[in-house]
């Protein structure tokens, strides 16, 4: 596992836009944190890094929002998902192996999360500012 500081929502964007240069173009990126905590932050960097100029905003009511850069990104929030039924109704397996995956709120998915998904863990640090990222299952960024 890795772990990265971020001390404003700028690093946590630089953060998302190096993980970006590691994609292949199929992965899932399972984020888990918080309210506030910079979820929406780090996949705007991701798809940054990606090629995306688009405005990327979390997709609270749309559940899911889609971005085109140099791969498909599908960027989810599964906050309100508390069912296999909820999950399936978002239409996230149909998604898989076809573009990036992020998923805001996973700990409301976590069963169904891939084995070889990208765990990325967003903690408070020292001050409200400040946040740590443990990432395991990616190569050292």
């Amino acid at each position: 596992m890795e772990r990265i500081v971020s001390n404003s929502a700028g690093d946590t964007e630089q953060i998302g836009k190096r993980l970006a240069q590691k994609l292949r173009g199929d992965e899932v990126i399972a984020l888990f944190g918080g309210l506030g905590m910079g979820k929406t932050a780090f996949t705007r960097g991701l798809c940054a890094g990606l090629g995306v100029d688009e405005g990327v905003s979390s997709p609270t009511f749309a559940l899911v929002n889609e971005y085109s850069g140099r791969f498909k990104i599908y960027h989810f929030d599964m906050y309100r998902v508390t069912t296999w039924d909820d999950l399936y109704s978002t239409g996230f397996f149909d998604y898989l192996n076809n573009g990036v995956i992020v998923i805001e709120w996973s700990e409301n998915i976590e069963a169904a999360l891939p084995e070889n998904a990208v765990k990325i863990t967003i903690l408070r640090g020292e001050n409200d500012n400040q946040r740590i990222f443990e990432i395991e299952g990616l190569d050292t960024l």
